[in-house]
């Protein structure tokens, strides 16, 4: 049985909350100018497919994301909706070069990384990121700069139709910085502990879907219920955008997951496989579940289901085989859609766009499945869940999902309280009533 060493020495969750918000920057500035490498080490190969996967994962926000929550909404918060999308992509973009970067990605402590890269003032031509020495350290730095921008992204789909435009750019701002940056260094940044300690996750289930779908929770609870909801229908105004925007994300995945290899091998060859595979799975097992109880198979509930398979089947991609895939997606469907229909209105919040019963809901599904179906001969020695005969990783996941969700759904409730005492997060009930395009923008769609 694999030694569960790793699960046992978590850092205590009080003390690096306190850390992340106490310590000085300076206490985190230890780490050294980025590597160089002689140009002959790059991989043209791995630059290529890299360069690729970096496109697709933006494709997934701008259009993707955007024409998915822009269908969904009712025809006067198209706009609004779209552009919260595409505000957010410029948004994040800088802040990942003034910041983000470099307290998610340079050696600091083993909760926030250091201030090497601040400004990427050492981003040369001929530098290297330690975690990917075969691709230039910008093409490592833009891709991941594109699961930056897709996070917060994901998290406006709870509370549609109701938060003030200025609230969710300040919001957001002040989010990926204290809640993003921190969790992709805790798993995936040199030194983090959540990596330390064993969680897998390959592309994002704890970084990028539980940490937007607990947020996306959190925001819905805060905001309160849209004016009418369980009395007015909320009806998608067209769902023609919406199957647009969820295909864009379907192909876009794949430079999510098989561009996480960082490079154009094998790994990346059956992230690409698995991927497609559980889509599909969760996809038909979505809407199986709907036609059974509902009657009817529907273009909304096929296309949230193959969303769902492709949150699912993100921690797993780099560590399961297509028989994992499948069984993953399966579950995904099945998860998803109790967790976007019975889960909310079992508690009565107001998830909108079903951003933490698609992402929040599947993020967990997925990262422990992860430690159930992952296998050594895929992800590499020392990767295997329980079928591979280490059932201590699943308690591993267990913990990672733990620390991400509590530690974002805290910080998460602080920066919207700051934020609503500051200038308020909500817009008046004209506006809600009436449509936020023409009130927060000053157009409409004809």
């Amino acid at each position: 049985m694999r030694s569960t060493r790793p699960f046992l020495r978590p850092v205590l969750a009080p003390s690096f909350c306190l850390a992340l918000t106490t310590a000085p920057v300076a206490a985190v500035a230890q780490s050294a100018a980025p590597t160089t490498t002689p140009a002959s080490a790059i991989s043209a190969g791995d630059t290529a497919w890299m360069l690729t996967a970096t496109a697709l994962v933006l494709m997934m926000t701008i259009p993707g994301l955007a024409l998915f929550y822009g269908g969904m909404v009712r025809k006067m918060n198209v706009l609004a909706t779209v552009m919260q999308s595409f505000a957010i992509t410029c948004l994040v973009t800088v802040l990942w070069m003034v910041a983000g970067y470099s307290l998610a990605f340079t050696a600091g402590t083993p909760l926030i990384g250091g201030t090497a890269q601040l400004l990427l003032r050492h981003l040369t031509l001929d530098s290297v990121s330690e975690l990917a020495k075969t691709i230039p350290e910008s093409v490592y730095m833009t891709f991941q700069m594109t699961f930056a921008i897709i996070t917060p992204a994901l998290i406006c789909g709870a509370f549609a139709d109701r938060m003030k435009f200025s609230a969710m750019l300040w919001f957001m701002g002040a989010w990926s910085l204290l809640v993003y940056a921190p969790i992709a260094h805790w798993v995936w940044g040199p030194g983090g502990f959540l990596g330390d300690a064993g969680v897998l996750d390959f592309a994002g289930g704890t970084v990028v879907h539980i940490n937007a779908g607990v947020a996306g929770l959190v925001a819905a609870l805060v905001l309160g219920k849209r004016k009418g909801y369980g009395i007015e229908m909320f009806a998608p105004h067209n769902l023609t955008l919406s199957v647009v925007g969820a295909s864009l994300l379907w192909v876009g995945w794949f430079g999510f997951n098989a561009g996480s290899a960082t490079n154009a091998g094998a790994s990346a060859g059956m992230a690409m496989a698995v991927t497609q595979i559980a889509t599909a799975a969760a996809a038909l097992a979505w809407m199986g579940a709907e036609w059974t109880q509902r009657g009817k198979p529907s273009v909304l509930g096929i296309i949230s289901g193959a969303v769902a398979g492709l949150v699912a089947i993100t921690p797993a991609s780099g560590f399961v085989d297509p028989a994992g895939g499948l069984a993953i997606g399966l579950a995904a469907g099945l998860a998803c859609y109790w967790g976007a229909t019975s889960l909310k209105h079992a508690f009565g919040y107001d998830d909108s766009l079903d951003a933490f019963g698609v992402h929040g809901v599947g993020g967990i599904v997925g990262a422990l499945l992860t430690g159930v179906f992952a296998v050594a001969a895929i992800g590499g020695e020392g990767k295997g869940g329980l079928i591979d005969g280490h059932p201590g990783q699943v308690l591993t996941q267990a913990y990672g999902i733990a620390i991400t969700a509590g530690y974002c759904a805290i910080a998460s409730y602080v920066i919207l309280k700051l934020v609503d005492v500051a200038i308020g997060l909500r817009v008046d009930a004209e506006t809600e009533r009436d449509g936020m395009d023409l009130a927060l923008h000053g157009e409409v769609v004809q």
